[in-house]
């Protein structure tokens, strides 16, 4: 169960920085705010669960 929870909060991580770097691309500054809070929350609730994501400082404190 973990490992299928793992492969979803990956998945979900690399749509968020995907959204992230689309958001950036456009100059959508709300987006920016708000894909940057999508991808600290992902990577809140992947460490809550024991579960380690590659990331920056940055992302992790949402503000890549």
């Amino acid at each position: 169960m973990t490992d299928m929870f793992g492969q979803e909060l990956r998945k979900q991580l690399a749509r968020a920085r995907a959204e992230l770097a689309a958001a950036r691309a456009a100059g959508d500054a709300d987006g920016v705010q708000a894909y940057e809070g999508r991808v600290a929350g992902l990577l809140r609730l992947a460490s809550g669960h024991g579960i380690e994501l590659p990331h920056s400082l940055e992302e992790e404190k949402g503000e890549d």
